[in-house]
């Protein structure tokens, strides 16, 4: 599988106390900001890659995810069934335009790969 891009994603119990943290207790610079104005996403530098703190805490595992951009979504879920990974949800365009795959590791943590329309805002391939 060639990645693209990746991110740890990070659902918190309060939003706006981690944010704090990770902005002004570790220092992370903020990489940008997505979502409503007074309850906004935000990723952060990390060295090589980023931290996405945005949404709230679940009880079902998701609160910590590993987030990785696939040149084609489709492709990674056809290979990746015929290897006898778990699909928790088949690949499909979210409302903001991103088609997204969510698989489970071994150990049961939420990965999901990620294609980047053509079309959409966020398309950059730096190579």
């Amino acid at each position: 599988m060639e990645v693209l891009s990746s991110r740890v994603l990070l659902r918190p119990g309060d939003l706006e106390r981690s944010r704090r943290f990770y902005a002004e207790t570790l220092g992370l610079a903020v990489y940008r900001e997505f979502g409503p104005p007074d309850h906004p996403g935000t990723v952060f530098f990390l060295g090589g890659g980023f931290l996405e703190v945005s949404g709230q805490g679940a009880q079902d595992g998701s609160a910590h995810t590993l987030w990785l951009q696939v040149r084609d979504v489709a492709h990674e879920e056809r290979r990746l069934r015929q290897a006898g990974v778990t699909v928790l949800r088949e690949a499909r365009e979210e409302p903001w335009g991103l088609v997204e795959l969510w698989i489970a590791d071994p150990d049961g943590h939420r990965v999901v790969l990620v294609e980047i329309p053509d079309d959409h805002p966020l398309r950059r391939d730096t190579r």
